[in-house]
């Protein structure tokens, strides 16, 4: 830890050479890199809901490993390489996260590997118990956590 800083790595080759985390965080809230749909091995699929499966995957774990989860996330952003890709991302997007309904931007932009259609970052805020939400979801009321 560093001054509060809790970080993660994903593993990717951008990694070291840019000098970056896949994930930052300090206190409860979460701040995951944009997040490119590489497997493993290096492949990508072809097909843009795959892809950002895959992305949203990597984010998962990413958040899990610093205690959050999808279902804290407040914030997306996705960047696609084609306008043609964004009903399969927006999905995908829905079908991970739009039970919390974060903000949400898409943007079409030039990617960093010409196989991505997508590259996704999100910001997450996990709740820490003691805080009014945490208590309320306990008690029952705001009256019972507030002086």
């Amino acid at each position: 830890m560093n001054g509060g800083r809790r970080f993660v790595r994903s593993g990717s080759p951008y990694e070291a050479t840019i000098g970056f985390s896949r994930a930052v965080r300090i206190g409860n809230r979460i701040w995951v890199s944009g997040t490119a749909p590489t497997w493993p091995e290096g492949t990508v699929d072809p097909d843009a809901g795959v892809q950002a499966d895959r992305v949203f995957d990597i984010i998962d774990v990413a958040l899990r490993e610093l205690g959050g989860s999808l279902d804290d996330v407040v914030r997306t952003r996705m960047f696609v390489s084609a306008r043609a890709h964004a009903h399969a991302v927006g999905e995908v997007h829905a079908r991970r996260v739009g039970h919390v309904s974060p903000t949400a931007t898409m943007v079409v932009t030039q990617l960093l590997d010409e196989r991505w259609c997508v590259e996704i970052e999100v910001d997450a805020c996990v709740e820490e118990a003691g805080t009014v939400d945490a208590c309320v979801e306990e008690a029952g009321t705001v009256d019972a956590c507030v002086d």
